[in-house]
């Protein structure tokens, strides 16, 4: 095998390979890329046995072939030569060598028989179905910061993406929830996607996933089935496994009764919450807030560190209501506001309180009050 390659294309298609093998692993061909040079294009593959994704990259090919080298230590390399440099790769098979050249630099790398390295077996898929990157990359990042990270409650790890009934008909429809927190999002249901069987998508997943999504306008082939999903780019193609288990009825958690609106600033209701933080207890992170008229009052009361208070001028003409919550988690669901306004919906300081950007309704937070 024989190819060359530019370096910054190289760097990409290494850079996503490396990222999904284990640091640690005991099994040796698991730390490897497995590399196959064949056409015009060269594929790097990368597996940790629950993700595996392939990473396509035009090349020069001057002799077809394959073979498996560290991906760790070739993204390092790569990483290390010149911007726009011209790398050759080529291993002869006998020696058991990977040989990397660069202008005046040369590298030697250990290989291993590609015939070893695992592939993932490809499955009948139930529905397949075309999105946009803007929408995927909406849908698990409003949702992933509430994936639980409990490894007893395993089937929390991950987001649920399922066919659910909108308000305006079917959507598709992620969710993450600690028990803490819930994260429930909303898009229009993509065509073909309707038989589509609900799955957990693990959170080492919906990380990788992050760097297909990065060009709105990008069309993800998305392929789902009881045990795996896949979703694929122009160049890049990452199946996973799912979590086998049930995700819990969630729709039981959001409250539907809650009649105190409070409307606050999004961008100047996190800076409060930050700033009187800092005086929280680590251990508890508490924060008080007490609500009258077309006020806000912001509280933290940590006897070892001190107190700190600060009020916002907001839209509110319910009753007085004083709740308590976990700055860490107000802090992550407002950050979650694209709009100017979040809209907290309270019933009393005992219950769940909702959040809706707006008056949109396509993504709606849960969060759990606690006792200050």
């Amino acid at each position: 095998m024989k190819f060359s390659i530019e370096r910054g294309e190289l760097l990409k298609a290494v850079a996503q390979a490396q990222s999904v093998v284990e640091r640690r692993n005991t099994i040796p061909i698991l730390a490897n890329v497995l590399i196959e040079a064949e056409g015009s294009s060269v594929s790097f593959r990368a597996t940790d046995l629950d993700i595996e994704v392939v990473n396509k990259a035009p090349a020069q090919v001057l002799s077809a072939g394959a073979t498996t080298v560290s991906a760790v230590m070739l993204h390092e390399i790569v990483r290390k030569l010149p911007d726009g440099a011209l790398v050759t790769l080529s291993d002869v098979p006998a020696s058991g060598r990977l040989t990397i050249e660069a202008g005046r630099s040369s590298f030697n790398l250990a290989t291993l028989p590609k015939e070893d390295f695992p592939v993932m077996a490809t499955s009948e898929y139930a529905a397949n179905f075309t999105a946009k990157a803007g929408v995927l990359r909406r849908l698990f990042d409003k949702s992933k910061f509430a994936i639980s990270t409990e490894e007893t409650r395993y089937y929390l790890n991950g987001v649920y993406m399922h066919v659910a009934q909108g308000e305006d008909g079917p959507v598709l429809r992620c969710v993450a929830t600690d028990g803490h927190r819930l994260a429930r999002i909303d898009a229009a249901l993509p065509e073909g996607a309707a038989g589509m069987p609900g799955v957990i998508v693990p959170r080492k997943t919906v990380n990788e996933l992050r760097k297909l999504l990065d060009n709105d306008e990008d069309d993800i082939a998305v392929s789902v089935s009881e045990t795996k999903v896949r979703f694929a780019t122009q160049v890049i193609t990452l199946t996973s496994k799912v979590i086998d288990g049930t995700f819990p009825d969630y729709a039981r958690v959001i409250p539907t009764g809650n009649t105190r609106r409070l409307e606050v600033d999004a961008a100047e209701f996190a800076k409060a919450v930050d700033r009187v933080a800092t005086v929280s207890s680590e251990r508890s992170r508490a924060v008080k807030l007490s609500l009258d008229e077309d006020r806000l009052v912001l509280s933290v009361n940590a006897p070892d560190a001190g107190a700190a208070e600060e009020e916002l001028a907001v839209a509110y003409a319910d009753e007085r209501l004083e709740i308590g919550f976990n700055a860490k988690y107000l802090l992550e669901i407002a950050s979650q506001v694209d709009r100017e306004n979040a809209v907290f919906m309270f019933n009393t300081a005992g219950d769940p309180t909702l959040m809706r950007e707006g008056n949109d309704t396509s993504a709606v937070y849960v969060v759990m009050p606690m006792r200050v």
